[in-house]
């Protein structure tokens, strides 16, 4: 141990009082199936371990913001908040930050199987509360990632994968990670892809760190459009159409830009210099631009913000958004994002079966029967 480290949020987590809110339409809803597709939690053993690497730079701002969130590792304040909603269960994954960071990468190897196994307790030992769970990989070593999921899908029964945006700054459509989306597509897991960022990636080349968190705000959204571009033009929805990516926080900036998406890349290559083609080529894709992006899924972890769910169901569909919140990080520390995203989903002008199935039915029909319950 070095220095004076955080608290250990196993021992140093308290209760806080409630936040005072007002009435919503999801406090007054049937018990009605909701399960939320895209929430967090950090089990014992990842939390000790989160705790103990005092000399890991990147993982110092996230220890700080996990630090007093008590629903991530305590179970009984996370089940009290979650008993609000009647009918809510959770597809639970592992807190960032991700296990490429955790120093070397057998370090980040055996993290994962020990994040696994303890996700896989969890939602044995509570199947009322979840669903199921995401399987965590570490991705520094693509052939151990491989084995991991293996080993998560059918040994422990996990229904997806969590990914994120970049392994350590690299882009997920080089070569070396093709295994990997052959075998998520050959499972036929969800995939769940998560952002990632933090300050030390400034906000303009002249700068050494970002400023005001903008790194989170608006670097979060832009690393998952970043990775959605490179995932169509890096030819793998081409190769893998099979495969079911699911895009935290709404599919990001890609449906509120989707003018610029659709023509603008129409014409990729007339805004770049000859001498710059070579930044412009890709594999061949059989289709435009705009039909891949389609082809992604998305949440509804928006925070409250009903005009974006409404821009986001416009352009995925009904059938590929997911309700989901991102709980437990708002700021009541749990249920407040929960209670807003069910809010927004009620929100808006659907059909009961599409309402259905954005809150449960869409993510039970792309997991095929492996849910809990």
């Amino acid at each position: 141990m070095h220095g004076n480290r955080e608290r250990n949020p196993v021992t140093a987590l308290k209760t806080g009082p409630e936040t005072d809110r007002e009435t919503s339409p999801a406090d007054e809803e049937p018990a009605d199936e909701k399960i939320d597709a895209f929430c967090h939690i950090l089990p014992r053993a990842c939390a000790d371990r989160l705790f103990a690497l005092d000399d890991v730079p990147a993982l110092a701002n996230l220890r700080r913001r996990v630090m007093d969130i008590p629903a991530l590792v305590d179970l009984d304040v996370r089940f009290r908040q979650m008993d609000e909603f009647p009918g809510y269960r959770q597809l639970i994954n592992l807190a960032a930050p991700p296990a490429e960071d955790f120093g070397t990468p057998r370090s980040a190897v055996h993290y994962v199987r020990m994040a696994n196994d303890a996700l896989a307790d969890l939602t044995a030992g509570h199947p009322d509360r979840f669903a199921g769970f995401c399987a965590a990989v570490a991705l520094t070593d693509v052939d151990a990632a491989v084995v991991e999921l293996d080993r998560a899908v059918g040994e422990l029964g996990a229904v997806g994968v969590q990914i994120y945006t970049h392994v350590q700054g690299h882009a997920l459509d080089e070569h070396r990670f093709a295994p990997f989306w052959a075998r998520a597509a050959e499972l036929d897991v969800l995939v769940q892809v998560h952002p990632c960022r933090n300050a030390t990636w400034p906000d303009y080349p002249a700068e050494r760190r970002s400023r005001y968190e903008i790194w989170w705000t608006l670097g979060w959204e832009y690393d998952l459009s970043a990775f959605m571009a490179r995932i169509v033009f890096g030819g793998i929805l081409e190769r893998h159409p099979s495969l079911k990516l699911l895009i935290h926080h709404g599919g990001s900036m890609i449906p509120h830009f989707s003018g610029r998406v659709g023509p603008g890349w129409d014409q990729l290559g007339s805004r770049t210099p000859p001498e710059q083609r070579a930044d412009t080529e890709g594999p061949p894709l059989s289709k435009r631009p705009l039909d891949y992006f389609r082809m992604f899924y998305a949440d509804t972890a928006l925070f409250g913000a009903p005009h974006a769910l409404r821009c986001a169901l416009d352009f995925f569909g009904p059938e590929r958004v997911l309700f989901a919140s991102d709980s437990p990080y708002d700021p009541e520390k749990g249920p407040g994002y929960i209670r807003s995203s069910l809010a927004d989903v009620h929100r808006m002008d659907l059909a009961p079966g599409e309402r259905a199935a954005i809150l449960a039915g869409n993510l039970r029909r792309l997991t095929k029967g492996r849910l809990t319950g």
